[in-house]
């Protein structure tokens, strides 16, 4: 990404990329957790099982991971702004194709490839310019740029259930396209920061007593900055991070799936049956605004905030089946609604804990394409479980041991992180010195910088050239 080692300006024009990253998390998550909508009646229309319609969402999922390194990469090397608006036509283009309703593999190729690319490109495009516009207020800021995903959902529901009743399954496709065609409005709206690889004064750097960097500083340090790290998966605690959110992410789109039909094969009414979607949506939202002002204050760590909401949803999936009325189903819908959101919340800000700011294009294109097998794996497997057993339950019951399982894997990045901050303590290295305060709301990483952290260093003379080389906020 071009504007890399920018001083973010928490602030101005950064909130106008808010406001825009919260209409395009709308018109691409929130679309895509509303595929369930459409379950029954792909299945219907073309006789297939739940396993196989289910391949559907699959594949749609997989692609929105497959393709986050290659928006990364195209972030960095062109920007955001281009890369939303391609990822918008993409999107848009693959739901008007399905809309002709050819066969089922050609739902796949259109449905599934060329939305979950699209989607792919616009969300992971956003996110990175949210990151690095903020940096004191990056965790609200993602919060509520996140939250259009759940606003978008609550009013999607209804709305696409309207369509389908009025136009047909087929027509709310088309329409579903023209809407998301505003995409590019939203990537216009982008507008990429300066490049600060230039010999003048860095605002992140008391220059007064550093030399000055020759060409091949800038040169090495514009490779860095501009080139995918891929050496990031050599990074133990990035390993354990990448473990969590592959269990994760086979639970994670298990429930938005199968909800709606669960609760039609409970008797409910299809409108009733869509209305714990849009319940969903708005604990959903709730959840995403209360832990991301939780992560803001620093009370605790986001990597243990993230542990408690990871195990209590896999706690709430397991219990779900219990629920065998449009009352219970309500509660449990609201609840899980909440933790999803508190997920969703800090997951991602959480990488920049784990790398550091400057690798979080990178970080995070690894952390969507080797997710990528959980989001592909789960809604198959769950559609398996309902073919083999004829009921719904199992599903869910897959759905919370993986989250269960997941929040293991974030207890040892943690525990890993806090290690290796005390070893560079004993060594008589100050955390403060490298990005990192010394606060009860301390996020890990000895030279990280989070949303916790503060982004100025103390630079000597000395080590000058080896900050232009390495990057301000390498881990």
């Amino acid at each position: 990404m071009k504007d890399s080692g920018v001083k973010p300006p928490d602030g101005g024009y950064g909130w106008v990329v808010v406001a825009s990253a919260f209409t395009a998390m709308g018109l691409t998550a929130a679309v895509l957790k509303n595929f369930g909508l459409f379950f029954l009646d792909i299945q219907r229309s073309f006789g297939v099982l739940t396993s196989t319609t289910s391949w559907v969402t699959s594949i749609a999922i997989a692609m929105f991971h497959l393709g986050a390194p290659g928006a990364s990469v195209l972030s960095m090397r062109f920007s955001q702004r281009a890369v939303i608006m391609v990822g918008g036509c993409l999107s848009a283009l693959g739901m008007v194709l399905a809309s002709l309703g050819l066969s089922l593999p050609w739902i796949y190729l259109t449905m599934g490839l060329l939305q979950g690319l699209g989607i792919s490109l616009s969300w992971i495009s956003a996110n990175s310019m949210v990151s690095h516009y903020f940096s004191r207020w990056r965790s609200i800021a993602y919060a509520i740029a996140s939250s259009g995903e759940c606003i978008f959902a609550i009013a999607f529901s209804p709305l696409f259930q309207w369509f389908i009743d009025t136009f047909t399954w087929q027509g709310a496709l088309l329409l579903i396209g023209g809407l998301q065609l505003n995409l590019c409005v939203c990537g216009a709206l982008m507008r990429p920061l300066k490049h600060p690889l230039t010999r003048s004064r860095s605002p992140a750097l008391d220059t007064t007593d550093v030399p000055e960097l020759g060409d091949s500083d800038v040169r090495e340090q514009e490779e860095v900055k501009l080139n995918f790290q891929w050496s990031l998966l050599k990074k133990r605690e990035m390993e354990l991070y990448i473990l969590f959110a592959v269990f994760a992410a086979v639970g994670f789109f298990i429930l938005p799936l199968y909800l709606v039909p669960y609760a039609s094969s409970l008797g409910l009414e299809p409108y009733w049956a869509t209305s714990l979607l849009s319940v969903m949506a708005l604990g959903d939202l709730m959840g995403r605004l209360t832990c991301g002002f939780l992560a803001n204050a620093r009370l605790i760590r986001n990597l243990q905030l993230l542990v408690v909401v990871v195990t209590l949803l896999g706690v709430v999936q397991l219990l779900l089946p219990t629920a065998r009325s449009y009352a219970a189903l309500l509660v449990f819908s609201s609840f899980s609604g909440l933790l999803f959101g508190g997920i969703v919340a800090i997951h991602v800000t959480s990488i920049i804990d784990v790398v550091g700011v400057d690798a979080f294009d990178s970080g995070l294109g690894l952390f969507m394409l080797l997710r990528s097998t959980g989001g592909f794996i789960g809604p198959p497997a769950a559609g398996w479980l309902v073919d083999r057993f004829g009921d719904f339950s199992s599903s869910f019951y897959l759905s919370g041991v993986c989250f269960i399982v997941s929040g293991i894997f974030v207890v040892l990045v943690d525990l890993l992180l806090q290690r290796k901050k005390a070893a560079g303590r004993e060594q008589g290295l100050n955390p403060e010195l490298h990005g990192c305060p010394s606060t009860k709301g301390d996020t890990g990483g000895l030279c990280n910088s989070g949303p916790n952290s503060s982004s100025e260093v103390v630079v000597s003379p000395g080590n000058a050239a080896d900050l232009g080389r390495k990057g301000m906020y390498s881990a």
